[in-house]
């Protein structure tokens, strides 16, 4: 019995239910990354985390004896020819919910099949697998609510112990040796990629953070979020065992209401897989704003929009492939909501940024705020004044980022276009649209 396990947006050897049938189930196994060319080149930041995570995952499978087989091209037909090699029996991967995966999936079944090998498809990126829960027909949840009810009544499946060996067939080539570095991402202070990085943090949260998380995560100076979303999104730390360490600490009811979020997500395009890029609930332009210039939306992709809160959010995302979660909903609620530009735009900015996005969850929360996902209320729209004032009312987080308004104290902060010398004086821009204070 010889296996093949295909990675894929599960970098890690904790937890991953693949993995662990794999050495189970027999004496070998062939752990196996295959580098699309298709994807490379998009998103610089997400590729430098990746070779990061690769390399990590190499490293973590060598102290158990194995080592990870790389190989660059079509996924399905690298897979096939490296299974037939090493004379596999079985091919393991974990399940995914984009249109990529499920057409790579199927690629994959119907590519087993005629060649005799198992396919079998695991688990590993949701705590709550899409389709586990869903309601009276209909494929998929479209209200948070009930979804969370339900949700919160399914049992949980077993963590996945890491390997304590792993032996690799001999003769089958390693392949090239990515290096990260080689890599220039678009942002100069990312946090590095791999699952030891990501447990780490991991550790960290759950150590000293989780306790004031249900009190401070919307608090934009305190920066009090935990950071596990560009690990949870590449599968270098499991979400299931970020589950059952938050069950287990009292005071952690925020964060699994935000780890059910995502699982949200996950099951609505599970289920229709084009609301990554097309309207769940679809609408005319919010308030028939027509579309701006795009020199306004270069404005607010640089954050030079004049509104401090907004420009704090898009130049943390332009500096770190990250942005705070209140700071993601008041950015895409101000190109949405008082620009008029439709999400899927802001959306493909963000993904070219975003360490953390993946098509369900970024998708996901651009339709909630643009008024046409899983939230009916299409007429809220977060003014930026007033949000600054209530989650960053020291204006801690904006001066962190908007270094011209550094020695300007609240409350000119939240409105400096209301002293011309300032804006004179510091260079800072004012509004592209005008904002009620």
């Amino acid at each position: 019995m010889r296996t093949l396990v295909l990675f894929t947006r599960d970098l890690r050897v904790h937890d991953h239910p693949a993995l662990a049938e794999a050495t189970r189930s027999g004496p070998e196994v062939v752990p196996l990354f295959v580098r699309d060319p298709r994807l490379e080149g998009r998103a610089p930041n997400r590729e430098r985390f990746l070779l990061e995570s690769l390399a990590d995952l190499d490293r973590s499978l060598e102290r158990v004896g194995g080592h990870l087989i790389l190989r660059r091209g079509a996924v399905v037909d690298e897979t096939m020819a490296v299974a037939r090699a090493a004379r596999c029996t079985a091919v393991h991967v974990a399940s995914d919910v984009s249109s990529y995966a499920h057409r790579r999936e199927r690629a994959l079944s119907d590519a087993c099949a005629s060649d005799g090998i198992e396919l079998r498809v695991f688990p590993a990126n949701a705590v709550v697998e899409p389709g586990r829960v869903t309601p009276a027909a209909r494929e998929s949840y479209r209200v948070f609510t009930p979804y969370l009810r339900a949700w919160s009544q399914v049992p949980r499946r077993a963590l996945a112990s890491a390997p304590d060996r792993i032996c690799v067939p001999a003769g089958i080539a390693l392949g090239p040796r990515p290096d990260p570095s080689a890599v220039r991402p678009r942002s100069v202070d990312l946090p590095p990629g791999g699952e030891r990085a990501g447990r780490r943090r991991m550790h960290a949260f759950f150590g000293r953070e989780l306790a004031g998380y249900g009190a401070s995560r919307n608090d934009l100076a305190a920066d009090a979020t935990s950071r596990l979303s560009p690990y949870l999104r590449f599968g270098c730390v499991s979400a299931t065992e970020v589950s059952f360490r938050a069950s287990a600490t009292p005071g952690s009811q925020e964060l699994v209401r935000q780890l059910a979020w995502r699982d949200f997500f996950l099951q609505l395009l599970d289920a229709d897989p084009s609301l990554a890029w097309g309207d769940l609930r679809p609408t005319a332009d919010v308030d028939g704003l027509p579309a701006v210039s795009d020199v306004a939306f270069d404005a607010w992709c640089e954050g030079r929009t004049g509104l401090p809160l907004v420009d704090a959010g898009m130049r943390q995302l332009l500096r770190e492939g990250w942005m705070h979660n209140r700071a993601r909903l008041v950015t895409a609620s101000f190109l949405t909501r008082r620009l008029g530009v439709s999400w899927p735009a802001g959306e493909r900015h963000f993904a070219r940024l975003l360490l953390d996005a993946d098509p369900a969850n970024n998708a996901g929360n651009w339709q909630w705020t643009a008024g046409t996902g899983t939230d009916p209320r299409r007429t809220r729209t977060l003014n930026p004044v007033l949000q600054a004032k209530r989650y960053d009312p020291t204006g801690g987080y904006v001066r962190r980022y908007v270094h011209e308004l550094a020695d300007v104290e609240a409350p000119l902060l939240f409105t400096p276009w209301k002293d011309p010398v300032l804006l004179a004086r510091t260079g800072y821009p004012e509004p592209i649209v005008p904002v009620n204070a």
